[in-house]
């Protein structure tokens, strides 16, 4: 495994985090963001549209699985699968094929069971207390091992 770990003192640093990934993906890439309620998934979110020249306000919400952002030249797919109880629910959603033309970012991976892509980006959002957060970027597939290269620049390294 390797991964880049990074830290975030503020929702606006998040945001630039998420920003840093956004400019880093193409068409069909998966990005599942996991963390516990309230960690900053949407915001981390929010900055991949902004990446992704999305202009729309990206947020969650309660009702929609799957809400769709138009970007620069990219679609973007944002589904929430905190609502979902089974696994067979997101196989119905065929996430995968939806978003094969875009960019799919999946908040609440774990609802999933094995109905996401294999090759991914997962990011795990912890809370740090005081210091703010704690972003932990792995890549599962060549592809996405590059992403994280990239994005390991002078961040500390996870093996």
């Amino acid at each position: 495994m390797t991964a880049v770990e990074l830290h975030s003192a503020t929702p606006s640093q998040t945001r630039r985090i998420g920003e840093r990934i956004g400019l880093m993906l193409g068409a069909g890439d998966v990005v599942l963001l996991s963390g516990e309620l309230g960690a900053g998934k949407t915001v981390l979110a929010q900055g991949i549209a902004k990446g992704l020249g999305v202009t729309d306000p990206v947020k969650s919400s309660s009702f929609v699985i799957v809400n769709e952002y138009d970007g620069a030249s990219l679609r973007l797919y944002h589904a929430d699968l905190y609502r979902l109880e089974d696994p067979a629910q997101v196989a119905e959603l065929a996430l995968d094929e939806l978003a094969a033309g875009g960019v799919l970012v999946v908040e609440w991976p774990e609802q999933a069971g094995g109905e996401l892509p294999e090759e991914h980006l997962i990011v795990r959002l912890s809370y740090e207390g005081a210091k703010g957060r704690r972003i932990v970027v792995e890549g599962v597939g060549e592809r996405y091992l590059g992403i994280v290269r990239r994005l390991r620049g002078r961040e500390r390294a996870v093996h």
